[in-house]
């Protein structure tokens, strides 16, 4: 592999995130054309190597990453880092899902547009556009379930306020769900 070519991969690595050609050219300090034959002897250097990692050109430019096969072991080992916000929206999500993409954002507002993104690129919401309008359909994945081993639940958790699930609880017999009971909330971000 050309000096070059290891330039590149370590531009690749220190960054850690998908870079145009042009980036990658002006990083290595070289013409487009140059850092393009590097960067096609570097894939294929990874393509021969038995290597966890790749580099593969994304939609957003060329990036070096785990390998698909190595994306459940990586999941297992770091854990997802989510703020306060996505958290709040991903709870949204798996409790009133699957929902539009407009009808959490009348619930969470405006911020909800950058959980969902954060939250489709870590993989626990499927994101899908919805025929009839223009909004998304929104619902937690798979990956969701796992990681919060939401599998593991005890089957005899139930919540109080379910009054059907739980007949013996004869505390929320008065309980009616007016929407006067219930104050209007500002969206939380």
């Amino acid at each position: 592999m050309s000096s070059l070519a290891s330039q590149i991969e370590a531009i690749l690595y220190l960054k850690g995130k998908p870079l145009a050609l042009a980036e990658i050219a002006e990083y290595a300090n070289c013409d487009k054309e140059t850092a393009e034959e590097a960067l096609i002897q570097l894939i294929n250097d990874y393509a021969h190597r038995d290597s966890a990692l790749e580099v593969l050109e994304t939609e957003n430019g060329y990036s070096l990453q785990l390998r698909e096969t190595f994306q459940d072991f990586m999941h297992r080992l770091i854990p997802a880092e989510l703020g306060v916000g996505a958290l709040r929206t991903l709870a949204a999500i798996a409790l009133k899902g699957p929902l539009s993409q407009t009808d959490l954002v009348e619930l969470r507002g405006s911020g909800a547009y950058q959980h969902v993104q954060e939250l489709v690129q870590q993989g626990f919401v499927r994101k899908r556009r919805q025929p009839e309008t223009r909004s998304f359909s929104l619902q937690v994945t798979a990956k969701f379930h796992q990681y919060f081993q939401l599998d593991q639940l005890p089957k005899q958790l139930e919540l109080p306020f379910q009054k059907e699930q739980n007949p013996e609880s004869d505390e929320l017999d008065d309980f009616d769900e007016t929407p006067e009971q219930f104050p209007e909330e500002s969206p939380i971000e």
